[in-house]
């Protein structure tokens, strides 16, 4: 690529950009597509929480994840032993096999 069509390329793009901005504008799509403003005021209105609400919430959090923890440890002690007996049982026969 010569240097003279890379120039062409960077000046058409560059002149593209700023038609972007002004399809923009005239859309009524100003800084919809991400950036950062600091003059724009945020689309939520959270209510403060207290301390002892969220000492509740925290507690409440916990108690969730034990009890998601034990139905994890269970299904995979069952699944494990479940694992054994088919193993077990597809030695013996396994061994039924080779000994014939």
């Amino acid at each position: 690529m010569s240097a003279s069509s890379m120039m062409t390329s960077i000046r058409n793009n560059l002149n593209l950009l700023s038609n972007r901005k002004k399809v923009k504008n005239r859309l009524g799509l100003k800084n919809r597509l991400g950036g950062y403003d600091s003059n724009a005021k945020t689309e939520y209105n959270l209510p403060k929480a207290t301390t002892k609400e969220l000492n509740a919430i925290a507690k409440r959090i916990r108690e969730e994840h034990k009890i998601r923890m034990a139905k994890i440890i269970v299904v995979t002690i069952l699944l494990f032993l479940g694992l054994v007996v088919a193993f077990v049982y597809s030695t013996n026969g396994i061994i039924e096999l080779l000994t014939y």
